[in-house]
């Protein structure tokens, strides 16, 4: 919001469980920050429930050039919200219904992504025995949720004692679970802005997972712009994000996770379709490494979702 505004838009927010908020409820909001853990299941379901006339009918709304979504996960970035958006006709930021879907559910984007020549760690679906499981990771191997962000729900697993808690804890989350190979190894993202890869950044942290808490709380992750590569490794790194986000069919703009091993080979974890866009968050630092600034990157994904949209609309 800050961004846009210094940019020289008007920007109105909205809270997709609250509806449209006041100057108070946006100072607060904008100091409160991200707790160090999840949201209770609780919180969850007002969240996921949201508030769809806030969307469609509040009159502050009406004359909107473009939505700047600022959301992770669920029903924010999974399609659901963008297919409501589709209907009403106003250009929102990044992918459409499809591509927010396909991209969530990490079964679907890491086949793809084989069918793409991107390599991905091993993965299987749950139900599978912890002994097969065992043979065929070895320890420790993941186990998360299918279809959530933001490594909620995830647990290394290091013995068969640990296997059915793992499992359950991701059944919390989700109702299908991933069962995923682990790969150590230097944690690599890379963000595209438009189908142009911006310059890649390294995250090192104490833990051996880039978890949420270290994710979201000050000062527990180096985050480093542009990231100590050869020229052959971020050649390799920034082909093999975009043809993941192409093989998703992502739009506007995305961040694609890696880990680049021992032996140099680089394996994508994931792709992200709404990237963090605080002023500290990875894909501004990945801008800011190209020589662009907060507000000019925020401007800049609005146009391309304004350009995307008259692209649809066309076709439509």
């Amino acid at each position: 919001m800050t961004a846009l505004r210094e940019a020289g838009h008007d920007v109105v927010a909205v809270d997709t469980a609250a509806g449209v908020l006041g100057g108070a409820e946006e100072k607060k909001l904008l100091q409160s920050g991200v707790a160090a853990v999840p949201p209770e299941e609780s919180e969850l379901d007002v969240m996921r429930t949201g508030n769809t006339s806030a969307l469609l009918n509040a009159p502050e709304l009406a004359e909107l050039d473009v939505i700047f979504l600022a959301l992770h996960g669920g029903t924010g970035e999974n399609g659901t919200l963008q297919s409501l958006l589709e209907l009403t006709g106003i250009p929102y930021t990044g992918s459409g219904p499809l591509a927010s879907a396909v991209a969530m559910d990490k079964d679907i984007s890491k086949r793809l992504f084989v069918h793409a020549d991107v390599a991905t760690p091993d993965w299987v679906l749950a139900p599978y025995e912890a002994k097969l499981a065992a043979e065929r990771f070895g320890f420790p191997f993941i186990v998360k949720p299918n279809k959530q962000g933001s490594t909620v729900g995830l647990s290394v697993v290091r013995s068969l004692a640990d296997y059915e808690k793992a499992i359950e804890e991701a059944f919390r989350h989700d109702d299908e679970v991933m069962v995923e190979a682990f790969v150590a190894g230097r944690e690599l993202t890379v963000p595209i802005l438009g189908d142009e890869p911006l310059p890649i950044g390294e995250i090192i942290v104490e833990r051996e997972i880039f978890d949420y808490e270290t994710k979201y709380q000050s000062g527990m992750a180096q985050e480093i712009f542009p990231a100590d590569l050869t020229g052959d490794q971020t050649i390799r790194a920034q082909s093999m994000a975009l043809k993941a986000h192409r093989a998703l069919k992502l739009s506007g703009y995305s961040r694609l996770d890696f880990r680049l091993d021992a032996q140099g080979e680089m394996w994508c974890l994931e792709a992200n379709t709404l990237p963090g866009m605080t002023a500290a968050s990875l894909f501004p630092k990945g801008a800011a490494a190209a020589g662009m600034g907060f507000p000019e990157v925020c401007e800049r994904i609005c146009q391309l979702a304004i350009q995307e949209h008259r692209l649809r609309r066309k076709f439509s």
